[in-house]
């Protein structure tokens, strides 16, 4: 198990002129439902570790989920694994997270493909596997879905909290625990260690909701908690394989009409707004995947386009390094806009450093903002 961390992300300001995409046709509104699609095959179960290879998915807490692949190593191949022996319920990987203790709890998380609309009609399904070496099983897996990313920087249970004044000065974190939309039934424990079990429901949506995220989110005296014979993990907790996530919407209604296509204009520049990279680093973390797959989606859309990556930073730091760390991140972005098949030709990178803010750097707030990328269009 790996450990560590963790906006509502707005489409891409030309993609506002690509056509809406209907949820009526029963498409499945999550990216990489199955955990094919990945950056690199995983090679540990890292329990200080991040889960950065499935594309899409990410922890949002500091308990480290697994991903498992059968390109994989030893420890996390499929069928057989660390955890025990699994096919996977659809192609060749999936997920696991450990759903029981207290003071650990593991998740899963993703942005879906557009928020969902309010007052219409959801199903949400996933599907999970006991792993054979899991001392434990629980019932009460479920899913929740939010307008905003559920983000926490502990490794317990993911919590809803609120900072309350008490006095005038001080304050005081008040914790609620969540209720999921989606929620497996206390009676129903999930035990079974042979064959994949589907945990499903339907709800209305309020409308705005976003991030999906999958995991155990009562308190362990609530979670049905019953001990599994002759199993055998170092945590003593329950593990969980997930796989074949669903968002689908069930209404018939008439489809939204396709907004006019429109070409971008050379020389706008774009920044892109929700970019996520390791701190101080020029790694592209997962939570990027819907701004980067909208950038992907406009260069397939308009072929006689090229773009140049621009990147900045703050000013904390000296000249070199961050002029360095800029143009890295610029090419990171090329990077994996190549490897998701975009002609190498039709992209350019350049690194600014911190000579061009566009916020004040005295505030936590204005350095978030000057720590960017931005593309600009280049017309053929």
């Amino acid at each position: 198990m790996k450990k560590h961390w963790i906006c509502l992300a707005c489409f891409l300001a030309i993609t506002a002129t690509m056509p809406l995409r209907s949820q009526t046709d029963g498409e499945n509104l999550v990216f990489n439902p199955s955990f094919e699609e990945h950056r690199k095959c995983p090679m540990k179960i890292d329990a200080l570790g991040v889960m950065t290879e499935a594309d899409a998915w990410w922890q949002p807490t500091s308990g480290s989920s697994d991903y498992f692949n059968a390109c994989g190593s030893r420890e996390c191949n499929v069928p057989r694994n660390k955890m025990g022996f699994q096919e996977a319920h659809g192609g060749n990987a999936y997920c696991g997270i450990y759903c029981s203790q207290e003071l650990y709890r593991e998740y899963l998380q993703t942005e879906l493909k557009e928020p969902l609309v309010a007052g219409k009609r959801y199903r949400v399904s996933f599907w999970v596997s006991l792993a054979d070496k899991s001392p434990f099983a629980v019932a009460t897996l479920g899913a929740m879905l939010t307008p905003q990313r559920l983000e926490d920087s502990t490794h317990g249970i993911l919590m809803e909290r609120e900072m309350t004044t008490l006095d005038g000065s001080n304050t005081q974190s008040i914790a609620t625990h969540f209720e999921p939309q989606v929620l497996n039934s206390m009676d129903n424990i999930l035990d079974n260690t042979k064959e994949w079990v589907e945990v499903s429901d339907e709800f209305i949506a309020n409308g705005g909701e976003r991030f999906l995220t999958i995991g155990n989110f009562l308190p362990f005296n609530k979670s049905s908690v019953v001990g599994m014979e002759g199993a055998n993990l170092p945590l003593s907790g329950a593990y969980y394989y997930i796989d074949d996530v669903s968002v689908v919407c069930l209404d018939t209604e008439k489809p939204i009409i396709p907004q006019t296509s429109q070409t971008p204009k050379a020389g706008e520049v774009i920044t892109l707004k929700n970019l996520y990279f390791a701190t101080d680093k020029s790694e592209v973390l997962q939570q990027s995947y819907n701004e980067l797959f909208q950038l992907k989606e406009m260069l397939e859309q308009h072929p006689s386009i090229k773009i140049e990556l621009r990147g900045h930073t703050d000013n904390q730091g000296t000249v070199d390094h961050n002029q360095k760390l800029s143009e890295a991140r610029a090419k990171a972005v090329a990077d994996y806009l190549i490897g998701k098949g975009i002609d190498k030709r039709r992209l350019t990178w350049v690194g600014f450093g911190k000579s061009q803010p566009v916020a004040d750097n005295a505030t936590a707030e204005g350095r978030s903002k000057n720590r960017r990328v931005e593309y600009r269009i280049i017309a053929d």
